[in-house]
């Protein structure tokens, strides 16, 4: 039996298991003819308008003391006395602000800010890029409350080491819950996330970005005649053993790499994007004239501009990660004593991923005129066409920057996996070093197989890590706003 053909066995014996999980997160109701809304997507958009308004556009007037609390230690809002320098030793926490904040934007930043952006623009035209900038903005509002509420309720497993902290939905659903009595619940929903959150761990934040990485590599490096040509395994396991050289050194480690790869991977895709921006400067009005005027026309009907917003507002949603809770598991490690600042430093994650990066990407197909010229070319290939247009030789830039995407998202959520699975099965050091084993497994499995039903059943699952969380943050809002409340009224004085 050929490798080949048992792929194809366990992919066709998983299909019937992926179809009833997706069918069921993504399910869609339709809204007219030609146009259905993924209730999914109409969770996190809900959630999204409801924070922003309910917390007073907390994404908006304290944007610029979000960015400066990234440069101090000083988490501001707690009292003169408690304040500590930056030599000062904390006790709680692992790692900085920034490198917290670094940590989750590896994990959210990857192939979505590529290809995804370019599916919405080629598909939804040049307006969804508008609606894609909104709904980042918007979604910095969940971002806040999940963050924050992951410092609050983060848990230190070893009282001998006060540092090593636990922290994200899955413990703060388990207290909301408790709050209301109903500690059965709790415990079935924290559960719920936490299996959730190991599946997409494996599959969607690692066999996909192992399997996208090797594709785009073997392109570029002469497709058949590349040297890596049906040697994904090869691939995987280079890739692997760089990974394990990152992921066993534990959060610190993770956070390390990850605080130099973002701003350098980050900075080399912007760059590249602003340069040909710069050669088509030309094209700049009319691009930003055709982004409006598509944003809100009527020229397709009712049911085109829908389909518009919903593409650009799903790419936002789906590429920020706000409301599935992921990036409240690493931002409890942050070294702070203010719960509500780190969710502000938190909050900056959806800016930089969808109003930045992702608007690169979109501004780039827009004015290099991509999205029309593309002759049916979709995704990375329409991204990478875009480029190339003033860059001749960005392809290569482009697998780079696929490579770094994909690598930082599997360190990343190797991490989010590590800690669900420690919350249901307790912090064993064997089963740690067991579970960073086989994630490395599944990075060669992921690069030397094209297992489509198994990731489309990941990526279900990482979706529907935002049913239970969101729930969550809804129980638990009132008491973010008094907090909120109380630090504003501090940094006041």
């Amino acid at each position: 039996m050929s490798a080949s053909t048992l792929d194809q066995q366990i992919d066709a014996a998983f299909q019937p298991v992926a179809d009833f999980l997706v069918n069921i997160i993504f399910y869609s109701v339709p809204v007219m003819e030609g146009q259905d809304v993924k209730l999914i997507l109409l969770w996190l958009v809900s959630a999204a308008l409801f924070f922003t308004v309910y917390l007073g556009l907390v994404n908006i007037r304290y944007f610029w003391h979000a960015i400066c609390l990234i440069f101090t230690s000083d988490d501001g809002g707690e009292g003169d006395e408690n304040k500590k320098t930056d030599t000062t030793p904390r006790e709680d926490g692992q790692i900085s602000r920034f490198q917290a904040l670094a940590t989750s934007l590896s994990g959210t930043v990857g192939l979505g800010n590529i290809a995804g952006v370019a599916v919405a623009v080629s598909v939804g035209g040049p307006g969804a890029t508008l609606w894609m900038m909104l709904m980042g903005l918007f979604g910095m509002s969940t971002k806040f409350v999940e963050v924050a509420l992951g410092v609050k309720y983060r848990h230190h497993d070893d009282p001998e080491k006060p540092a090593v902290i636990s922290g994200g939905p899955m413990y703060y659903l388990n207290d909301a819950f408790k709050k209301y009595n109903l500690p059965v619940i709790g415990s079935i929903v924290a559960g719920l996330f936490a299996i959730c959150c190991i599946g997409g761990a494996v599959g969607g934040g690692n066999m996909f970005q192992a399997n996208q990485a090797y594709l785009q590599v073997m392109n570029v490096t002469g497709g058949e005649d590349s040297f890596f040509y049906q040697k994904g395994w090869l691939f995987g396991l280079i890739l692997a053993g760089i990974v394990a050289l990152v992921i066993l050194g534990g959060i610190k480690s993770i956070a390390r790499v990850a605080s130099a790869l973002v701003p350098a991977m980050g900075a080399l895709y912007i760059v590249a994007g602003l340069i040909v921006i710069g050669i088509f400067y030309q094209n700049i009005p009319g691009a930003i004239v055709a982004i409006f005027d598509s944003a809100f026309s009527l020229q397709a009907g009712i049911g085109g501009l829908l389909g518009g917003i919903l593409l650009g507002v799903q790419r936002a949603a789906f590429s920020n990660e706000a409301g599935l809770g992921s990036a409240a598991i690493v931002h409890s490690n942050a070294q702070t004593d203010s719960h509500i600042s780190q969710g502000m430093v938190g909050m900056l994650g959806p800016f930089i991923d969808t109003i930045v990066i992702c608007s690169v990407t979109a501004l780039v197909i827009v004015i290099t005129g991509a999205y029309e010229n593309g002759e049916g070319i979709q995704g990375v290939d329409l991204t990478s066409q875009a480029f190339a247009s003033g860059i001749s030789w960005f392809p290569y830039i482009l697998a780079l920057t696929v490579l770094l995407f994909a690598f930082s998202t599997i360190i990343t959520w190797s991490y989010y996996g590590q800690k669900a699975l420690t919350y249901l099965c307790g912090e064993k050091h064997s089963l740690i070093f067991i579970y960073k084993i086989f994630f490395c497994l599944f990075v060669v499995i992921g690069a030397s197989t094209d297992l489509k039903n198994i990731i489309a059943f990941t990526d279900a699952m990482i979706l529907s890590m935002a049913i239970p969380n969101i729930l969550g943050l809804y129980l638990l809002a009132p008491e973010i706003r008094r907090d909120l409340k109380d630090y504003i009224e501090k940094i006041r004085k």
